[in-house]
């Protein structure tokens, strides 16, 4: 009879110890072998660069359709409503085309010259023309170690930055420019004014940035930039036929309050998309896009009523205006109490400039653009050295820099930037006459630029 085979109670120890020290020994083995090649797949896993965060990306691809509104149609519609009938469309004209252009010289040698890895202090050199290198997989760092978000979003996000900043200009001399010495301007203008200044303001390697200049979403390199090529431009190219005797009022305030409204929703996209990051940053940055802004108009509006009796619709849209461009540089450095006193004070400031300054020293900055972007900018810039201390309610400062240290490098970018631009910008000026001239005809003006530039008209008689 056959029995089941069966072990001696200690025969099956010894075996089943036996089967366990070799079971031991071979992942002891398999270990030591394998060791190397997992510390070589971390090695290699840190090396990898980091992934965008999908909640970053997403609020730098709406702050750059934010701006990019700002543009089209809001600056259009504000600076439009502004101008009188028979030069509605050629406004809406050139900022239209100006954006396109700049878009173009952006992607062609714009960004390189702003941010393209160059260690010039100046400019960022040759290195991404035409974006080489550039792929859906390549990232541009943030304010925060270790963040990042696609480099063709940063390079969206800043592309509208450079549409709108030669857009502004445009307000000074409306009514009375060439559409083609427009478009020639911009061109020069952007690649020897606003790309140099961007980079030494934003770059890394940048003059300005080495200095620790505080500009949070572009005070100097936006706002003075265009202001002072402006007021350049208005008295190179002459004051307004019939300035002075001839009524210029804004043939629609309508207009120009929907288009400045446009503007302030935008301009959320300018200062809280300029932190780069959807975190406390931004927040702080909306926050004083808000009351900054709240506390200008108020400021404007009083000041207007106090001296002329009547508060106006073009007081409040001007007041918001300045209270936007002072909170520019300061948007994420300041406190939301600081950022009101800081817009209120700008709005004064700049009320004096248009309602005083303009009109004794008789130049026709005919939308105020330096009245409002240039100064507006230059009271922001070197606000923000005073409101950024923390015992305002601001951020703080740089280990080591106090209150006056900065103010002062604030004065010494604002400089710069003054100096820069409104000494490259006359020359360009000065080119741009001797090659297409600036004017129009006195029949071409006095008949108005749309039909003469555009051949087209805003508005019908039924």
């Amino acid at each position: 009879m056959n029995m089941p085979f069966r072990l001696a109670p200690l025969a099956r120890t010894a075996l089943l110890g036996t089967l366990a020290l070799g079971a031991m020994g071979a992942v002891a083995a398999f270990a030591q072998e394998a060791a190397p090649a997992a510390e070589a797949a971390v090695e290699t896993a840190a090396a990898v660069a980091p992934v965008p965060d999908k909640g970053d990306t997403t609020w730098m691809m709406l702050s750059t359709i934010l701006v990019l509104f700002m543009a089209l149609p809001g600056l259009a519609l504000f600076y439009g409503g502004l101008v009188r009938t028979k030069n509605m469309l050629s406004i809406l004209m050139q900022v239209t085309m100006i954006v396109a252009v700049v878009m173009i010289v952006w992607v062609v040698w714009g960004y390189s010259f702003a941010f393209g890895g160059g260690t010039s202090p100046y400019w960022g050199g040759f290195g991404k023309l035409f974006l080489a290198g550039v792929t859906p997989d390549s990232t541009a760092a943030t304010f925060s170690e270790g963040v990042v978000i696609p480099e063709l979003v940063f390079i969206c996000f800043q592309m509208t930055f450079a549409c709108i900043t030669p857009a502004l200009i445009i307000g000074a001399f409306a009514e009375r420019i060439k559409f083609s010495a427009v478009l020639l301007f911009v061109v020069l203008w952007v690649t020897f004014v606003y790309f140099p200044i961007a980079h030494m303001v934003w770059d890394a390697n940048g003059l300005l940035f080495g200095w620790g200049a505080l500009d949070f979403a572009g005070g100097t390199v936006v706002h003075i930039n265009a202001g002072i090529a402006a007021l350049v431009g208005c008295i190179l190219v002459g004051k307004r036929t019939g300035y002075g005797r001839d009524n210029m009022a804004p043939h629609s305030m309508t207009l120009t309050m929907v288009g400045a409204s446009i503007l302030w929703v935008g301009w959320f996209g300018f200062n809280a998309g300029s932190n780069l990051e959807a975190n406390g940053g931004a927040a702080l940055a909306m926050i004083n896009t808000f009351t900054a802004t709240a506390g200008a108009i108020v400021a404007w509006v009083v000041i207007e009523g106090l001296i002329r009796g009547k508060a106006s619709m073009l007081g409040a849209v001007s007041g918001m205006i300045a209270g936007l461009v002072a909170v520019t540089p300061a948007a994420g450095l300041v406190g939301p109490i600081g950022a009101i006193v800081l817009g209120a004070l700008a709005s004064a400031v700049c009320y004096y400039f248009v309602a005083v300054v303009k009109i004794k020293m008789g130049y026709d900055d005919s939308l105020d653009v330096f009245g409002i972007h240039g100064i507006g900018g230059i009271v922001g810039a070197i606000g923000t050295g005073v409101f950024a201390s923390s015992s305002l309610g601001g951020i703080g400062y740089a280990d080591g820099v106090t209150m006056g240290g900065q103010v002062w490098t604030q004065i010494l970018a604002v400089l710069v930037t003054v100096v820069w631009c409104g000494v490259v910008s006359a020359i360009l000026y000065k080119i741009v006459d001797a090659i297409v001239g600036l004017r129009p005809t006195v029949e071409a003006e006095t008949t108005g630029l749309d039909l003469t530039s555009h051949g087209e008209a805003a508005y019908h008689n039924s």
